[in-house]
């Protein structure tokens, strides 16, 4: 039987009054890609705040390695092996390349990620090392992010708009690079409006839609149609 890495159950969540997330279910294993794919306002990075402590919840409402870490915070979240890629790349405008990645490994997490590694997977990082981080293109801001949440050795790596406002030539770069970071058993979620490359690069994916989950199934059982019922609300 496959391990459950992450578990959510019944995931309420609020921006004040304001209520984002509606009894959300869902579960990560180990080793497993998880996409999770819906429109604008779907509640896509609420999920990821969420998880990574940057909301607050009850704690039941999501176990990570059977405990529950619904109540944690962001730091403490990482401590356990949870690391976030965050939409708009979030980089330190004020440090170099290579003091943004060095950031990501003060959680002292042993693992497979060092900067030699991460400038193996990214080489123009290295070659880039000591430029201003915002001096960089976007694609190459968005490995810097993606580095540096490496270095923090996750087991469990959240990708929230990998692609968001790229040139395809570099979406294709990024995606070309998962199968390298998650291949040493590193469990994934990739959050995603590019429905087929969220499928594409996944186990299973889930659809949110107004908050809660509308769709879930195997990436390569769920069908076009349904997929596109799910993401819209049809029917």
């Amino acid at each position: 039987m496959p391990d459950t890495i992450l578990e959510i159950n019944g995931l309420d969540s609020f921006y004040g009054d304001f209520q984002a997330l509606y009894g959300v279910s869902m579960r990560i294993e180990k080793g497993e890609v998880i996409a999770v794919i819906g429109a604008n306002g779907a509640g896509k990075t609420t999920l990821m705040r969420s998880v990574t402590g940057l909301l607050q919840n009850k704690p039941e409402m999501i176990h990570y390695g059977g405990k529950p870490i619904g109540n944690l915070r962001a730091d403490q979240i990482a401590a356990v092996g949870i690391a976030m890629v965050p939409e708009g790349r979030q980089l330190f405008p004020s440090l170099s390349v290579e003091e943004n990645l060095v950031i990501g490994g003060q959680i002292k997490r042993t693992g497979p990620w060092s900067l030699s590694s991460v400038y193996e997977l990214f080489p123009v990082l290295k070659e880039r090392r000591n430029q201003a981080s915002t001096s960089l293109s976007g694609g190459q801001q968005q490995m810097v992010a993606i580095g540096r949440a490496l270095m923090a050795n996750p087991d469990l790596l959240l990708f929230d708009e990998i692609s968001l406002g790229l040139a395809p030539i570099i979406i294709k770069t990024i995606y070309d690079a998962l199968p390298g970071i998650i291949g040493s058993g590193m469990s994934a979620v990739v959050v995603e409006q590019d429905i087929v490359k969220a499928v594409a690069v996944s186990d299973r994916v889930y659809c949110l839609q107004e908050g809660r989950v509308s769709l879930e199934g195997r990436s390569g059982d769920v069908s076009r149609d349904a997929i596109s019922k799910a993401y819209f609300g049809i029917g």
